[in-house]
């Protein structure tokens, strides 16, 4: 009897404390979607733990990367398709106190989720500064006795700042001067002053779903239009994205700025992460002008993506515009694929059909010549890179340009061996060789090299020769010969601080040439954070 009594306590014992527990669901909302992250507006995330699932439509859908009191930050699980405006539920068990307060308080009223969110935002950045740069200053030095002595001065500064200061702002700049000194300047008709501006715009995160840039800017998703001078907008709607562009293309001449050639266009595009690989697929079109007059109207597709050991990238552009009215022309294609065997043998194939860009406007004098000549200059190209052992490279590639009227055509072989470490005696010593077959020209390129570090990387050093034989098929200028014999030093001086010197003596028939190459290098990048 004893038994039986302790038995049914012990049972009501349990029974009373699994009681305690009360399974509850929360609720919230998702307020923003990123290509990288979900933010989902809660109440209270009090219960809410890092590390743990969210549901939507009771499939595992979200995992909780990091929270404040009312936000949560995840990441996608699953492949699922998450967007502004989802239910999202969390549930979990809480232990129920059995002394209940009958004088409970009113639950305070909700925030709005994007207001909360964005207040969220403000008090904890989200971003994180990631800079890199590079500073250089070079000299490059030609003495010859036949030709004239010449010296180029040239530096270049360029540096990607991303939200510099954990903040919104990013700064991306690509700069280059270069100057020309010769030694019989009235002999020289070309520039001898030359700053080229390539990128130098200001970005400015919006929210982290819509980007805004302004200056000079070379935008990926339009890679092919080249640098804009002006403004673009970009907007995320989960892998969806719309984006928006106007200003200037650079001038002609000088790669200065112009405003007669004003252009303005946008594009829409999808945009895929998962386990299996990722892609990137945009469609666009830009209408370009020169002084109010439409010059150019085109449309463009590009395509990249990652699948496992695939690597697939495509690119076309379609003119839509002639001086016919809306006349199309296939001005560009491009198509590549790379494919991974293994980590000792990959394979690229590449095919190219380019027509020359024909500018109504900018080219009134031409456009008969230009559109009787509109033929597709065509290539294909095959590389494989072998890696037989762990210190042995091989690699080969063979390259054919063509076009209908058999003009312009040329094949291209090349071929190279590397050996990383060399028995014994150390260093790295590379072997290659090409041959290019013209209509006008056939040249056969022997090289040589061997390199070595010492002092633990401090000093790289780096010794070669290289022969070239040149025939032109339709000259009688018959066959020529020339040899190179170069030095390479380069001198690592802190972290950040790198010193080069290049010495090369060349010779052809009597003619012989001295080059020397100086360039000194400065890095910078974002200091850790504790």
């Amino acid at each position: 009897m004893k038994r039986l009594l302790s038995f049914i306590s012990f049972f009501m014992m349990v029974s009373f404390s699994f009681g305690q527990e009360e399974e509850k669901t929360l609720t919230g909302t998702v307020s923003f979607v990123t290509s990288n992250n979900v933010y989902v507006k809660f109440d209270a995330t009090e219960a809410i733990e890092i590390g743990k699932t969210l549901q939507i439509d009771g499939n595992d859908c979200l995992r909780v990367t990091d929270k404040s009191s009312i936000s949560i930050v995840c990441s996608i699980m699953n492949n699922c398709n998450v967007s502004k405006g989802d239910t999202v539920t969390f549930t979990f068990f809480e232990k129920k106190d059995p002394v209940l307060d009958e004088n409970t308080s009113e639950d305070p009223v909700a925030e709005d989720p994007v207001e909360a969110v964005q207040k969220d935002l403000e008090k904890e950045s989200i971003y994180t500064e990631n800079i890199r740069g590079r500073a250089s200053i070079a000299s490059y030095n030609l003495f010859s006795n036949v030709r004239e002595n010449r010296q180029r001065l040239l530096s270049s500064f360029s540096m990607d700042a991303y939200h510099i200061g954990d903040s919104r702002f990013s700064v991306q700049t690509f700069i280059n001067y270069r100057n020309i000194s010769a030694e019989n300047p009235s002999n020289y008709t070309g520039r001898t002053s030359i700053l080229n501006v390539y990128n130098l715009n200001v970005s400015y995160d919006v929210t982290p779903s819509l980007l805004v840039t302004a200056g000079r800017f070379i935008n990926p998703k339009t890679s092919s239009l080249g640098a804009n001078d002006g403004v673009s907008i970009e907007k995320y709607f989960g892998n969806f994205y719309v984006g928006a562009l106007g200003g200037f293309r650079p001038d002609f001449f000088d790669y200065g700025f112009n405003g007669d050639l004003l252009q303005y266009g946008g594009y829409v595009g999808i945009e895929t992460n998962s386990d299996a690989g990722s892609s990137q697929t945009t469609f666009g079109a830009m209408e370009q002008t020169r002084s109010g007059s439409t010059d150019r109207r085109f449309v463009y597709l590009q395509h990249f993506s990652n699948l496992g050991d695939l690597s697939l990238f495509g690119s076309t552009e379609l003119d839509i515009f002639g001086t016919a009215g809306n006349e199309t022309r296939l001005t560009n294609l491009y198509l590549s694929a790379r494919y991974r065997f293994s980590r000792a043998v990959n394979l690229m194939v590449s095919y190219d059909s380019r027509k020359r860009i024909v500018y109504y406007e900018t080219y009134q004098t031409e456009l008969d010549q230009l559109l009787d000549e509109d033929l597709a200059r065509q290539g294909i190209r095959l590389r494989l890179n072998v890696r037989p052992t762990k210190t042995l490279w091989l690699g080969a590639s063979y390259s054919n340009r063509f076009q209908s009227d058999n003009q312009n055509k040329s094949d291209n072989i090349y071929g190279y061996a590397t050996l990383s470490k060399i028995p014994k005696i150390g260093g790295r010593v590379n072997v290659s060789y090409n041959l290019n077959t013209s209509n006008y020209l056939t040249s056969n390129i022997l090289s040589a090299r061997y390199s070595r570090e010492f002092f633990k990387n401090i000093l790289s050093t780096e010794v070669y020769y290289r022969v070239a034989n040149y025939a032109y098929e339709n000259e009688n200028l018959g066959t020529f010969k020339q040899d190179f014999y170069g030095l390479n030093l380069s001198v690592r001086l802190s972290k950040t601080w790198q010193l080069s010197i290049l010495g090369e003596y060349a010779t052809l028939d009597a003619e012989n040439n001295y080059r020397f190459y100086t360039r000194l290098i400065k890095r910078f990048y974002s200091k850790k954070k504790k």
